[in-house]
């Protein structure tokens, strides 16, 4: 007698028996669901985001971007009001707008002062609305400082001091600049092309010994973008090599880079033991990928607003943020990449976290909630640890280097080490 799955037996009879056409039935229904699933992941949805870069994405994503976009629309809010409670651009008062750690000089201010600092630490973690970031990263990252110590006109003096001349640093700046968020519809534009270029070049020669170097190209782009001036983009460049980040970054032989990966590195090994020691065994060295977060500060590497974000707490905070933030990341996937069984699906595990991070917020609360760091003053440690065997390394090399050149009659020179 024929009876529908799943339909009530007559009392007294035994339940049929599943056949195995049913169980096909139901694992041919179950693939279709999920092959369903996936079409639906797999349909992109065109946006453009805070800062107008075209994307597209899945449908997932698409909400987080809309749930971001409000999330910013609140906290603008908030920081209208507390210009309402407390003052236009109380922010701008030096002594609350600073890298240094309140509690190193607790003594020597008020408690106002204090109090201010904290409200504005806290709501800068929080983010600062796009309209506002140019007024407060000027403040908190000692830019509106830099720029009062010379004339008004510097900037402009600058570039057309240096207009038309060429040197090692604008040639490596022109052969970059195609290659600058291509798909930024005012950064690929003329006028934008243009404007980073003055902005580049005008960096290398007030700074000749740093020059220009890969992956500043990515910053000064996103500078431009945030400060909206070709001026206030390129004080902020300024502050930021001369001031927030490590000394000699983007040196010529990437010395700074190199001892902020070693630091990292050490960091690392401490707070996720069981990872890195997994990492060794397969040979993935995490220099890999945070030579070009470190480089780019993210910025090539994250969606655009939650690389604002990263960058809110680094121009109030100092660069162990980077830190900070590369450490969240690993954390964030630490189980997926355990079980990783080369190089490649690493590489992919971590690319997909970073371009997937359309949510600020999950990022930095892992950051600053649940990465436990090491205090400024144990890195400060280790960085000059590090820099000793850094010096020492590139010296060798320099001499290997020499040697060869002697040894084959070579002419050739490297510049730089490798990043691990």
């Amino acid at each position: 007698m024929y009876r529908p799955l799943n339909s009530e037996s007559p009392p007294g009879e035994s339940p049929p028996k599943t056949t195995a056409a049913a169980w096909g039935v139901e694992r041919a229904e179950a693939r279709r669901n999920a092959a369903s699933n996936r079409a639906r992941r797999n349909i992109k949805v065109k946006v453009v985001d805070l800062y107008n870069f075209n994307l597209e994405v899945s449908r997932e994503d698409a909400v987080t971007i809309n749930q971001v976009l409000e999330r910013v629309k609140e906290q603008g809010r908030v920081w209208w009001a507390m210009e309402a409670k407390n003052g236009a651009g109380w922010y701008l008062q030096p002594e609350i707008s600073s890298q240094a750690d309140t509690t190193n000089r607790v003594s020597s201010l008020s408690l106002s002062t204090i109090t201010g600092s904290m409200q504005l630490k806290k709501l800068i973690r929080k983010g600062i609305p796009p309209s506002l970031r140019p007024r407060v990263w000027m403040a908190v990252s000692g830019a509106t400082k830099k720029q009062s110590t010379v004339p008004e006109s510097y900037y402009q003096d600058l570039t057309q001091a240096v207009n038309g001349r060429e040197t090692p640093a604008t040639r490596q700046i022109d052969h970059d600049l195609g290659r600058t968020f291509p798909m930024h519809p005012w950064i690929d534009s003329a006028d934008g092309r243009a404007a980073l270029r003055r902005l580049l070049v005008a960096y290398s020669f007030r700074d000749s010994r740093v020059g220009y170097c890969q992956g500043m190209n990515f910053v000064a782009a996103m500078l431009l973008l945030v400060m909206k001036t070709e001026q206030d983009a390129f004080w902020m460049l300024a502050v930021l090599l001369e001031n927030v980040l490590f000394n000699d970054c983007y040196a010529e032989n990437l010395y700074g880079c190199h001892v902020e990966q070693r630091v990292f590195k050490d960091m690392f090994k401490k707070k996720f033991p069981r990872l890195a020691a997994h990492l060794d065994k397969i040979e993935f060295d995490v220099s890999l990928v945070t030579t070009e977060w470190f480089l780019c500060l993210f910025a090539k590497s994250l969606p655009s607003e939650t690389t604002m974000r990263v960058w809110d707490v680094m121009f109030n905070e100092g660069a162990n943020t980077l830190c900070i933030v590369a450490l969240a990341i690993f954390k964030m996937k630490e189980e997926e990449l355990i079980r990783t069984k080369h190089v490649g699906e690493v590489m992919k595990v971590l690319h997909d976290a970073t371009d997937h991070a359309y949510n600020p917020d999950e990022l930095l609360t892992v950051a600053f909630d649940k990465v436990k760091v090491m205090s400024s003053q144990t890195i400060s440690k280790q960085r000059k640890k590090e820099q000793l065997e850094v010096m020492a390394e590139l010296e060798r090399r320099v001499q290997r280097l020499n040697s060869g050149d002697q040894d084959s009659g070579s002419s050739g020179s490297q510049k730089v080490m490798s990043a691990h």
